[in-house]
């Protein structure tokens, strides 16, 4: 009976960590998809890796921003047009499981433009929303 409960409980480890290792490679290619519909200019595609709702939570060097269109509205006014959003590198720093349906992420970002290169970090929260890992919390600075 011992070795039966042993195996189960290697199975169910084995099992678990292996969900993690898919669902950490799920958000990096949501993130790293995210970069590049940001390279092609493509605004609307880049904000569909967040949840698309009035619960949306960003928060940047303005304070805070309820919702995705008011979110939306934002990006649009602070990077006007393909010239205006540059090229976009993200560092990956920790991607962190809170429970199997909520993790954390925490990154660098750095834009090239022509006459500029800010940079600096960023925090996310996602959530697994019907099989899908959508932002719903992000802290950019």
């Amino acid at each position: 009976m011992k070795k039966i409960l042993v195996i189960a409980l290697m199975l169910f480890s084995i099992s678990a960590i292996a969900q993690t290792s898919k669902d950490k490679q799920s958000i990096i290619d949501i993130l790293e998809k995210q970069r590049g519909e940001w390279n092609k200019g493509n605004l609307e595609t880049f904000m569909q890796a967040y949840v698309n709702s009035d619960s949306l939570l960003f928060v940047g060097k303005s304070g805070p921003t309820y919702g995705y269109e008011k979110t939306l509205e934002n990006y649009r006014k602070s990077y006007p047009g393909k010239a205006g959003m540059g090229f976009l590198t993200f560092g990956i720093k920790k991607v962190e499981f809170l429970n199997k349906d909520v993790a954390f992420v925490l990154g660098s970002w750095h834009l090239k433009r022509e006459k500029d290169e800010p940079q600096g970090y960023f925090t996310l929260l996602l959530k697994k929303i019907n099989g899908e890992w959508k932002i719903f919390i992000d802290h950019s600075s």
